[in-house]
């Protein structure tokens, strides 16, 4: 039975509709907004996954192109492999409705939000947020939502909630924002060095409008919510816990109490076999029975201890203070043939980032939703298993790896240069090649020395780093917070905010959270102590390594001439089928764009070759001149005078009778096809035809 309820959001009518499709699934629901329509359905299965220590959710964001009106450009005309937006997207509606699940649900929960239609005024993204809360919410999955999002810009030095096409194109903020009614759960953000106090007012402002959207939500929900229903809880075995950490609880704080990650793992692995030992000992026939459940144990007795040091002690396990940095180093001009790279360490977290530079033809294709058809712009990142001390064969990106390489280019795009300062397509890869937490943090660190060791002129340098958080469990409010957690602090903390930026501002943010929120304190908080730590990586570090941009681009690099013609000449450097431009590229070299607008790019290695390319274009795109003397060369004769191409696509016609001071019986008798001759322009008539002379020494 269709029910359709609604509201207003930033100045448009939001509705949720449900009853009327995918009536298989758990709970489906319908979001319009304006004329956008996304359908967003939820489904869990009946029973726990077997042999899992994890909660089984999956988020997939499908773009149908049907939505914008066009077919795809791939060769089975249909959407395949999901494009690297739809998985951020993905992502992002993943990070804040994890914690709201049970910890110890292991039901595979399924999020699948199709774009069905999509109103440019009105984001498809912030539609299938909503849309999973509120297909969550009154499902009978256990869920403790619901949550919502929404998009916040800052436009005309005005913060600006969901903003529209025409805003966007003058927008300096890029911020989604999720929460619940009383918390932040998920903050991702791109901005053009946004201060700290505005960013803050501006996820302040975005979570007031989520505040609302809840409100909406939890009506929904208590008209028609279903039941949850019971499952199977795969929590941990409570007293064998109190026996393993009654036992081992002193060994374990000794063995995770090591600056060295590597001696730390032994430690740990040697401290679990010791349990494994004692918890065969005791139990002999009855082993196999606890032998299922001691991983469990084992690994929160670790995250246990790890947590009680830091919020009782605040103590951390390397010996750090809370604010304190690991070792920092940073050096640039690592690989000789490239055009630009760097090596930025931070504790045993190590990248290699790598720039290189191309031309137009380079540039990224885009096959979205979006306006946007290409970008010239792109940071790509690996995590090979190495990193982390894995024997493992390499695989394609996943959902991480885009994840982490999209962070660092949302970071550093504010700062690039324009097309027209830099008339360059960019690609910076970052290569992790050993993992200690924030391994994106380094490669925006990395990635900013190896662009600035390129040459690239970007308007300031780029640092990040990420904050981590241990709360009580039984009390929200008492937390204590961290700088530069490494990876044990992330995987038992509750929090990961990373931020990136210069000095002047914020340039990206990513939050992942563990718990139910965070209160606009924390995120405070998080601010200041990041805005600290990037100063001092800067400062330190990555501006002793390279204190300014290299004056010049690499030897390596294709050098790009700029050069602007009249628009109506173009077709005349192209020539019929490409002829004449691929004369050119053939005769010289060079690669060769051309815009609409009559910019004109010539890339090549080969300045000389660069340089006669450019003269061929002038000499195109001249126009012939009344009583002007050209060097030309004869490419036809006919019986009443020879045809002389003074610069391609551009010739005359010299009659027999100006070949000479003296008669011409025969044309070939003074000159042959492919003689060089200077000619002298004597008249162009009506019909743009041109009559030269022979200029005879």
């Amino acid at each position: 039975m269709l029910k359709s309820y609604s509201m207003e959001l930033a100045g448009r009518n939001l509705t949720i509709e449900t009853g009327k499709m995918a009536g298989l699934a758990n709970a489906s629901v319908l979001v319009k907004y304006g004329d956008t329509c996304v359908l967003v359905n939820a489904t869990a299965s009946k029973t726990p996954r077997e042999g899992i220590d994890f909660f089984p959710l999956s988020v997939d964001y499908e773009e149908r192109l049907y939505s914008v009106g066009r077919i795809p450009g791939s060769f089975n005309r249909r959407e395949g492999k999901p494009a690297d937006k739809a998985i951020l997207v993905g992502r992002a509606i993943d990070r804040p409705i994890r914690p709201l699940f049970p910890k110890d649900l292991r039901n595979d929960v399924c999020i699948d939000a199709i774009v069905l239609s999509v109103d440019p005024d009105c984001s498809p993204e912030v539609a299938a947020q909503i849309g999973t809360s509120a297909a969550l919410s009154i499902s009978d999955i256990p869920f403790n939502g619901p949550t919502a999002a929404v998009s916040v810009g800052y436009v005309n030095d005005e913060i600006v909630i969901n903003p529209t096409l025409e805003q966007r194109e003058h927008n300096r903020l890029n911020l989604t924002v999720a929460g619940t009614k009383t918390k932040v759960s998920m903050i991702e953000a791109g901005a053009d060095q946004i201060p700290d106090d505005l960013m803050l007012e501006a996820i302040k402002r975005g979570h007031s409008e989520i505040i609302k959207i809840c409100e909406f939500i939890e009506g929904i929900q208590k008209e028609i919510g279903k039941p949850k229903f019971e499952y199977v809880s795969a929590d941990v075995d409570h007293d064998f816990f109190e026996e393993i950490k009654t036992n081992f609880e002193a060994k374990m704080r000794e063995a995770v109490c090591v600056v060295d990650k590597t001696q730390r793992d032994d430690n740990v692995t040697k401290l679990n076999e010791e349990v494994l030992a004692y918890c065969q000992e005791k139990y002999g026939e009855e082993f196999d029975e606890k032998e299922m459940k001691l991983a469990d144990v084992l690994y929160k007795l670790e995250k246990t201890v790890v947590r009680h040091m830091a919020l009782e002690e605040h103590k951390r396990v390397d010996g750090r203070e809370l604010d304190e940095i690991r070792p920092l180093a940073a050096e640039v001009d690592i690989l000789p043939r490239t055009h630009g790279s760097a090596l930025f360490s931070r504790g045993l977290t190590q990248v290699l980032s790598i720039c290189t530079l191309g031309t137009k033809q380079d540039e990224q294709e885009l096959d979205g939703l979006d306006e946007e058809t290409s970008k010239r712009y792109m940071h790509q990142y690996n995590f090979p298993p190495y990193s982390v001390g894995e024997a493992r064969g390499v695989r394609s990106p996943g959902r991480r790896e885009i994840g982490h390489g999209a962070l660092a280019e949302r970071a550093l795009a504010p700062v690039i240069p324009s097309e027209a300062e830099f008339p360059y397509t960019i690609r910076v890869v970052s290569e992790v090649l050993s993992s200690n937490g924030s391994t994106s943090q380094g490669s925006i660190c990395g990635s900013t020395m190896a662009l600035m060791a390129a040459g690239v002129p970007i308007k300031a340098p780029v640092a990040g780093i990420s904050t981590g958080l241990v709360t009580d469990e039984n009390d929200r409010s008492r937390y204590v917070m961290f700088t530069d957690i490494q990876g044990l602090e992330d995987f038992f903390g509750d929090m990961d905010f990373k931020v990136a930026g210069t000095k002047a501002g914020i340039t990206a943010i990513q939050v992942d959270i563990k718990i139910d929120g965070l209160t606009y304190d924390i995120i405070e908080q998080a601010f200041a102590r990041t805005h600290k730590a990037r100063e001092y990586i800067l400062d330190n570090v990555m501006l002793k390594a390279i204190p300014e941009v290299r004056p010049e681009i690499s030897k390596y690099a294709p050098k790009i001439i700029t050069m602007e013609i009249d628009p109506e000449k173009i077709k005349d450097v192209i020539g019929s089928g490409g002829k004449t431009i691929n004369k050119i590229i053939a005769e010289t070299g060079v690669k060769i764009d051309i815009e609409d607008d009559g910019r004109v790019f010539i890339a090549s290695t080969d300045s000389e070759g660069a340089r006669k390319a450019v003269e061929m274009i002038e000499a195109i795109t001249m126009e012939l001149e009344v009583g002007k003397i050209y060097d030309g060369k004869v490419v036809r004769i006919m019986n009443f005078g020879a045809f002389v191409e003074v610069a391609p696509g551009k010739e005359g016609m010299v009659h027999i009778s100006k070949l000479d001071k003296q008669r011409v019986n025969k044309v070939e008798d003074v000159v042959a096809v492919g003689d060089p001759i200077k000619v002298k322009v004597i008249e162009i008539d009506d019909q743009g035809r041109v009559n030269m002379m022979r200029i005879v020494e």
